[in-house]
């Protein structure tokens, strides 16, 4: 999200109070708790001090909060009182909207009068997210818009979906005060919304765009610079790390929510991806404007690349073929000589060329420093080939390793708290402070690494009471195969004494679809398979009818949260670990392994005890939730690190019986109340 440099000068917040007592915490954290309706409870007041003591000592603080401590305000709370701009980084959209339409507007408006001031706060995300101006008053550079309007229809009409959205993304403009597409209901296809926004990569830059005054992004930007609190997500917070050029406005404190999240979204931000179509679109921008020997020389390699790609096989590249390396030797090259005639050409008969300029730039410097990376065979990262059976092949590039890329990045000029729900796994914090670059003990700093404090404010609910963990220690050790008869059986009959109220997580969807169509046959309960519908209505359904079940993959273990009693029975069909062929992990843990550790352990193990902590979470939202964890893979109760991976887990009460779990989940279903109402489709 850069922009041209501007000789205006930044504005400047207003100054932190420093005259007179300020406020004791205490009183701070009970008004803002007073504000949204809540209810303070021992482990918030204990974080928001760890928070405010962390805070005011320049130290960093890793916080496990279990649901329902309300840890949201013990952060901001220390954090709007803290007087320096805070950057709050969140994982996923509904907690930033949370934050900045609900609990921010509340806590500034309680703390005012208290701080004798009123905190701001804003939201920042990358500059793709918000509607460009250029883009949709002058067009998409290139071709993309033919065939958008039926050139037959003297109205000029639209005549497809894609027109139409963009004509409702037209009339939006000019009624949006943020131009952020998560305001826009209801949405747009990524197709629709690619013709009217731009990367950071693409911007013409404020000063040189004819739209620059009144540009979304930008002003997401100043208002984020004015802040007391900035809101923003984690790949932002990536971007801001890896691209070297600062995208957050400067800061002295950053808190980082759903911290379980931080490293694979860091990940993602971090990996770079060749395939045949995104290079067939800068081949298709460059021969707009550069000369005709760099733009065949282009072409030509992407060619030689596209037909490798068809015959490449998946898996991990230790080593780059002979055939591959020639390949993109000549793409990297011919990418740089585009890239030399795009700053030297100038075509007058092109309309808006600026535009048009910049994003062929864009499309040929991407392809040129990804195929630059692979070809510098980095100890440190990883090349991989991926096919699927709509998209194709592609080539992929990532880091080994976060880790020294997080410490030099983010710990070393701020101090830096990390909260979530799962941040002890296998029982402490040492797994997940290595994983983003901190020291293995608490405290110590040793080998130059950050020093830090763990604390972990339990949860206001007593899962002993509350929740069993049952483990089906008599079903067979899942196979590779997939077929298990034998935990289709025990997943029936649990669905039976549950009466319905079951939210299955299975580790892949090929194993969620089987058991979806086996259930809806012997059973006589609406059974909900992920991908069939949209996953907020699906979520919706499952939570306002007591009888239905939800079966899906990966985004269900983290993504719902349905308090009551229309989910009293979490099934696990085995633990998550990643897949043996998966090139990334599989590299992690051999690194581990080359440097004498535990690689399982230290990667395969950590995975799965991260992603059943948060499938487990799924049963115990409220304090009068009861229900049943069923994990349905004995190496659970068997393995040696089955404890490991127990200790990750709610502290259930825990059994292998399976006569006693089904009894008690009849019980439950038999006094169990109605389902709590369903919140109303966002409008």
């Amino acid at each position: 999200m850069t922009t041209a440099p501007t000789e205006e000068p930044a504005p400047q917040r207003p100054a932190p109070r420093t005259s007179g007592s300020a406020p004791a915490l205490t009183d701070l954290l009970h008004a803002a708790v007073t504000a949204v309706g809540g209810t303070e409870r021992p482990g918030q007041v204990a974080m928001a001090q760890a928070v405010a003591d962390a805070v005011d000592a320049g130290d960093h603080l890793l916080v496990q909060a279990g649901t329902g401590t309300g840890k949201s305000l013990a952060y901001l709370v220390p954090a709007l009182a803290h007087g320096e701009r805070v950057v709050v980084a969140t994982a996923t959209l509904a907690l930033q909207r949370q934050l900045v339409e609900r609990d921010l507007p509340r806590t500034a408006d309680a703390l005012h009068p208290l701080l004798r001031r009123r905190p701001e706060f804003a939201m920042l995300k990358g500059r793709s997210n918000y509607l460009c101006l250029h883009r949709l008053h002058e067009g998409v550079p290139g071709d993309e818009e033919e065939g958008l309007f039926d050139p037959m229809e003297s109205a000029g009409g639209p005549t497809s979906k894609l027109g139409k959205d963009l004509l409702r993304l037209r009339d939006w403009a000019d009624e949006t005060e943020t131009g952020d597409r998560d305001d826009l209901a209801p949405g747009v296809s990524d197709r629709a919304w690619s013709q009217v926004s731009v990367t950071s990569r693409e911007c013409l830059g404020a000063t040189k765009c004819a739209y620059g005054a009144e540009c979304f992004a930008e002003a997401a930007r100043e208002r984020a610079k004015l802040a007391d609190v900035v809101v923003t997500n984690h790949a932002l917070l990536a971007i801001d790390a890896i691209e070297g050029a600062p995208v957050l406005p400067s800061h002295e404190v950053l808190i980082v929510d759903e911290a379980h999240e931080l490293v694979s979204r860091v990940t993602g931000v971090a990996t770079g991806e060749l395939t045949p179509g995104g290079v067939n679109r800068a081949v298709k921008r460059a021969a707009k404007l550069a000369n005709e020997k760099a733009a065949d020389a282009l072409l030509s390699a992407s060619e030689g690349f596209e037909r490798l790609m068809e015959l490449a096989l998946p898996g991990r590249l230790e080593e780059l073929p002979e055939d591959l390396g020639f390949a993109l030797a000549a793409l990297r090259d011919a990418c740089r000589q585009v890239i030399v005639s795009l700053g030297e050409v100038r075509d007058r008969s092109v309309t808006d060329e600026d535009a048009v300029r910049k994003q062929a730039m864009a499309f040929v410097e991407n392809v040129h420093a990804t195929a630059e990376r692979i070809l510098q065979c980095s100890e440190y990262d990883v090349v991989w080939c991926e096919r699927h059976d709509r998209y194709g092949a592609s080539l992929r590039v990532a880091p080994l390793n976060v880790s020294g890329l997080l410490r030099e990045k983010l710990f070393e000029d701020r101090s830096v708290v990390l909260t979530s729900a799962t941040l002890k796994l296998g029982g402490d914090f040492r797994q997940v402070a290595l994983s983003v670059g901190l020291g293995p003990e608490e405290g110590g700093g040793e080998d130059d690494l950050p020093a830090w404090t763990g604390l972990d404010v339990g949860s206001p609910f007593d899962y002993g009471r509350q929740g069993i963990l049952y483990v089906a220690r008599h079903l067979a050790q899942p196979g590779r195969d997939g077929s298990r008869s034998d935990m289709l059986d025990e997943l029936a009959g649990l669905i039976e004494a549950a009466g319905g109220r079951t939210l299955g997580l299975f580790s892949s969807m090929r194993a969620a679809k089987a058991a979806a169509e086996e259930m809806r046959g012997r059973l006589d309960v609406p059974v909900l398979l992920q991908g069939e519908e949209t996953l907020g209505e699906l979520i919706r359904t499952f939570a306002s009818d007591a009888r239905t079940c939800l079966f899906g993959t990966l985004s269900l273990w983290q993504g719902v949260d349905v308090p009551g009693s229309a989910c009293q029975l979490v099934v696990m069909d085995r633990i998550p670990f990643p897949r043996p062929d998966d090139p990334l992990m599989s590299a992690r843990q051999k690194a581990v392994e080359e440097a004498g550790g535990n690689g399982f352990m230290a990667v395969a193990a950590t995975h799965a005890a991260l992603l059943m902590a948060q499938g487990a979470g799924r049963l115990v939202r409220a304090s009068d939730d009861r229900g049943v964890v069923a994990v349905l893979d004995p190496r659970l109760a068997t393995a040696r690190y089955g404890g490991f991976l127990r200790a990750s887990l709610p502290g259930f009460w825990y059994t292998q019986d399976r006569d006693q779990v089904r009894r008690s989940l009849a019980a439950i279903d038999a006094s169990a109340p109605e389902p709590r109402p369903v919140a109303p489709r966002p409008s």
